[in-house]
């Protein structure tokens, strides 16, 4: 069941894209009702059964080498970043995996305690009394009651048969929660970029610089079509695609750009990287919002050009969406 609200052709992707994606406190803002989150009580040596790529000790070039970055996503200057070995989830983490963390713990995730979730609108799944804002920044996006990994368009939604999608609606506390449950951390920003380029030095994308859709074969599931609006599905999905769809890159990520958004443990500073140390760099110490890398399913070159390597966006640590999960490495 999509959604027919007035949606604007000439809205712009800020800083904070998320491919749109509104904070929590921008709904609150607009009505949406307001909880605390419960208190993480989680398992002791929970079991984590996702693949895992290893990803070498060594030095690569983190930033924007194409031109294409964002103005105020601080992509540049770039440099250079030496990193000890470790391993990465091949693929984000799915709704099996998480489904059996909350079946060991009884967590709730944030979505669950506020009681919404950011839905797109073309895939929203709810009674029309479930929506309960719309931003007018983004008005493709939509705070609808009932929203979670659980029911990922609205109440009307479910996961069933999509074990091997990628848990979405997941906040950045939430992929936390499930970590400390794992024995895992969420990566830092430059473990996933290191691993997300797959060897390959100052590449665009995991594969080189070709476009997504070069040769005819389309090679990350990103918006097709005129965004917001119509999208083609020329590669075959509206949402997510199940996490082993299409090809993995040189150390074995599959999907490491578009799909979903992925959290990643740094605080985000668009200054950073002027900063940054060479060796092992965590982000900054402190700041209002959370790293996500990769880009979604609604990436679009029109609108939103953040399915790059370099690409950087974020969020406030407690927003969830449609679009953004996770992936975890060895603690």
């Amino acid at each position: 069941m999509g959604d027919d609200r007035e949606i604007s052709e000439d809205s712009s992707c800020g800083s904070n894209c998320s491919c749109g994606a509104p904070s929590r406190g921008e709904f609150l803002t607009i009505g949406a009702p307001s909880a605390a989150p419960s208190t993480v009580d989680v398992a002791p040596a929970g079991r984590h059964e996702i693949a895992q790529a290893l990803i070498p000790a060594g030095t690569f070039v983190m930033g924007d080498s194409s031109g294409d970055r964002n103005e105020g996503d601080g992509e540049t200057p770039q440099h250079r970043v030496t990193l000890d070995a470790f391993s990465i989830d091949a693929t984000s983490v799915t709704n099996a995996a998480f489904a059996r963390f909350v079946d060991e713990t009884g967590y709730r995730t944030e979505a669950e305690t506020f009681g919404y979730s950011a839905v797109f609108h073309l895939a929203l799944a709810a009674e029309p009394s479930d929506v309960i804002g719309q931003p007018p920044g983004t008005p493709w996006w939509l705070g609808v009651t009932g929203a979670d990994w659980r029911h990922p368009g609205g109440r009307r939604s479910s996961v069933d048969g999509l074990d091997e999608h990628p848990a979405v609606h997941i906040s950045w506390n939430d992929a936390v929660a499930y970590c400390e449950w794992a024995g895992r951390r969420l990566p830092t920003e430059a473990e996933w970029e290191c691993a997300a380029r797959g060897g390959l030095e100052s590449k665009k994308y995991p594969w080189g610089d070709e476009e997504p859709d070069a040769g005819g074969a389309w090679r990350a599931n990103i918006w097709q079509g005129q965004f917001p609006r119509t999208n083609t599905l020329d590669d075959g999905f509206l949402t997510t695609a199940p996490v082993h769809t299409f090809e993995p890159n040189g150390f074995g990520l599959w999907q490491p750009i578009g799909n979903v958004w992925e959290w990643c443990a740094d605080w985000f500073d668009p200054r950073y990287y002027g900063i940054s140390p060479e060796q092992n760099p965590t982000g900054p110490d402190s700041g209002q919002t959370r790293l996500l890398r990769g880009g979604s399913y609604l990436c679009h070159i029109s609108y939103c050009n953040r399915y790059r390597n370099s690409a950087r966006s974020q969020n406030t640590p407690d927003s969830s969406m449609g679009n953004a999960g996770f992936r975890t490495v060895a603690a």
